[in-house]
């Protein structure tokens, strides 16, 4: 039951326990009970809200940050992704199994001159940060499931 629920809150967040309940068959008592058992067992963190950065008055530049590190003794990554998720600009932080990097960073900012001023002199700078690669997200089309892109077709059927 709880993989249904934690399916259900990643569509729906918003959903009450009412119509969680009428969706799983339970009480709405019941329910709200399995959400706090999965928020007291640290399985839920949080929740958010996913956005159409294109219908806000304020503009917003994303990016994915790719970090080659030297792993510190003792504590391999862990000191360096910790340094870099304590920055407000940094959205997450991800550890790469194999390739030529070996964190993931994803940051967002006003602009691409805060973005690239945030790589060059804040995360470039750590100790232990060998190289950056940055790539700019031009589009996003879904997030965490959710279809982000909802253009309609123009009269002719493009887009």
């Amino acid at each position: 039951m709880k993989e249904q629920i934690i399916r259900i809150l990643q569509q729906n967040a918003r959903i009450s326990n009412t119509e969680l309940g009428e969706m799983l068959g339970i009480s709405a008592d019941e329910a709200a009970a399995q959400i706090k058992e999965l928020e007291d067992e640290g399985i839920i963190r949080g929740y958010s809200v996913i956005l159409d950065d294109d219908m806000l008055a304020e503009p917003t530049v994303y990016a994915t940050i790719e970090l080659k590190v030297t792993p510190q003794r003792d504590r391999g990554f862990n000191d360096i992704a910790k340094t870099i998720m304590m920055y407000d600009e940094v959205e997450s932080v991800s550890l790469m199994s194999s390739g030529a990097y070996d964190l993931a960073v994803e940051v967002k900012g006003k602009d691409l001159k805060e973005v690239a001023f945030f790589v060059s002199e804040r995360l470039a700078t750590i100790d232990g940060i060998l190289s950056t690669s940055t790539h700019f997200i031009l589009k996003k089309y879904k997030e965490k499931g959710i279809f982000i892109d909802n253009e309609e077709p123009d009269e002719r059927g493009l887009y």
